[in-house]
């Protein structure tokens, strides 16, 4: 059975291997534009990683806003609760912090998995980086 290890921390800490796994699964994946991808959140968000024996696997950040972004799992780790472990990590941080509400811009695919954590989506289906997304928060997390 595979270990996984949870970690967090800054950007310039985690940078390396987020940045590895987000270019995977947006720019490479998902074709979505590196100009895009980047931008200033990174240097102010708490980013979370997933490890499978020291390899980095899965990556998501948390903004001061209490918005969860950038949620990334390798394609050859997807279907193995990777993503839900990650997500269940960041709620309880964010439990522990006492924030009001979590929210997310979800891709359409994935709403089922965020209902599963509970989270509702809010508002209508619109285009991001040409990808289908909507809204979605969850309450007193």
């Amino acid at each position: 059975m595979t270990q996984y290890t949870i970690r967090s921390g800054c950007w310039d800490d985690l940078h390396p291997h987020a940045k590895l796994i987000r270019e995977q699964v947006f720019i490479q994946e998902q074709q979505i534009a590196a100009q895009d991808e980047w931008d200033e959140q990174d240097a102010v968000a708490l980013h979370f990683m997933v490890y499978a024996e020291n390899q980095p696997i899965a990556t998501a950040r948390l903004l001061q806003n209490n918005s969860i972004g950038r949620v990334a799992v390798l394609k050859s780790y997807r279907g193995k609760g990777i993503g839900k472990l990650l997500m269940e990590e960041i709620i309880q941080y964010a439990q522990k912090e006492k924030r009001e509400f979590l929210k997310l811009s979800a891709q359409v695919y994935a709403i089922p998995f965020y209902v599963g954590l509970g989270f509702a989506v809010q508002g209508d289906e619109y285009l991001d980086c040409g990808i289908p997304h909507v809204d979605m928060w969850m309450n007193h997390a």
